[in-house]
C-alpha cells in the first residue's frame, strides 16, 4: 500500500504535505511525499519565508521516484498544490507516464485553484489542469467554486451539481467530490461533501463549526487516497474521510488552535 503525493509542504501548520502526509501514514499506508514548494508557513500570515521549487528540481525528484520503482508499487497518486506553470507541465508528464507505465494506478487530482471566489494561482496552472490533470484523472476533489470554475456551470442545487460534474467527465468516467458545498436543500448551519459518480450523488453533511484553518481539503483528499490504497470503495473512503475531518475539526475548535488538531492531545490536556 502507496500513495505518491505531489504538492506544497510547510514548516509551520498543515497544508499540502504536511497534512497529507501524517493522514497517510496514520492509516497504516505509505507514502511517497514529493514538494512542490517549499515555504514557513502557510501565506496568510504576515510574513512567508521559502519559495515555490523551480521545475527543474520538482522534475528531478519525480524522476528519482520513477527510478526506485515507486510508480510501479504505488496504489494511488495524488496531486495537489502545484506552484507554477513549469511544474504544472512537469508533474503533468509524470502523472500521463506513470499512468502508462502502471495500469492499476489511480489517479486523484486536487485542482488547487482557488475558493471564495477568488482564483489564486497563474493562469498556466490553470490551462494545464484543464487540459492535461482532469482528463487523466479517476477522482478529483473540488470545492465548490473550484468546481464552478473548471465546468462553466453555476451550481445551486443537485441537479446543476450533476451537470457540472458530467461537464468534467466529458464521454468517460469521473468521480467528483465536492467539498464545502451549500446547496439549496442543504440543512441549515450545515456543510455538505457530495460525491458525483456516474451521475448518482452521495451526500455527507456535517455541522458547520465557526472555524476555517487552511488545509481542511488537502487533509480530506489525503484520507480518501490512504482508503483507496487499502482496497476501499470510493463512496466508503469519501464517507469515512469526511468523519474524520470533522473530528479534527472538532478537536481544533475545543483547543482554540488556528492550525488544525491532526494528533488528539493526550488525556492530561497537554
Amino acid at each position: 500500500m502507496l500513495v505518491i503525493s505531489i504538492q506544497s509542504q510547510v514548516v509551520h501548520g498543515h497544508v499540502g504535505n504536511s497534512a497529507a502526509v501524517h493522514a497517510i501514514q496514520a492509516e497504516g499506508v505509505n507514502v511517497a511525499a514529493v514538494p512542490t514548494t517549499l515555504l514557513s508557513n502557510h501565506p496568510r500570515y504576515p510574513t512567508l519565508r521559502g519559495r515555490v521549487l523551480d521545475a527543474e528540481l520538482v522534475g528531478d525528484l519525480l524522476a528519482g521516484v520513477e527510478e526506485r520503482g515507486v510508480v510501479d508499487e504505488a496504489a494511488v497518486l495524488v496531486t495537489g498544490y502545484l506552484g507554477s506553470p513549469d511544474n504544472a507541465v512537469v508533474i503533468a508528464d509524470f502523472v500521463e507516464c506513470a499512468l502508462s507505465r502502471n495500469s492499476k494506478l489511480i489517479y486523484l487530482c486536487d485542482p488547487v485553484i482557488g475558493d471564495d471566489g477568488r482564483i489564486y494561482v497563474a493562469d498556466g496552472i490553470l490551462d494545464v489542469v484543464r487540459q492535461r490533470l482532469l482528463p487523466a484523472a479517476h477522482l478529483i476533489t473540488p470545492n465548490q467554486f473550484e468546481l464552478e470554475m473548471l465546468s462553466g456551470v453555476k451550481i445551486a442545487d443537485t441537479d446543476s451539481l450533476r451537470a457540472a460534474a458530467a461537464a468534467l467527465a466529458g464521454q468517460r468516467r469521473i468521480d467528483v467530490v465536492a467539498t464545502g458545498c451549500a446547496l439549496a436543500d442543504t440543512p441549515a448551519g450545515q456543510v455538505e461533501t457530495i460525491l458525483c459518480a456516474d451521475g448518482q450523488l452521495s451526500r455527507f453533511a456535517t455541522p458547520r463549526l465557526p472555524i476555517r484553518p487552511y488545509g481542511t481539503g488537502d487533509l480530506l483528499t489525503a484520507l480518501i487516497a490512504a482508503h483507496l490504497a487499502k482496497g476501499a470503495a470510493v463512496e466508503a473512503a469519501v464517507r469515512i474521510a469526511v468523519e474524520t475531518i470533522f473530528a479534527v475539526l472538532v478537536r481544533t475548535q475545543q483547543a482554540g488552535s488556528t492550525e488544525m488538531r491532526l494528533v488528539p492531545l493526550p488525556a492530561s490536556g497537554r
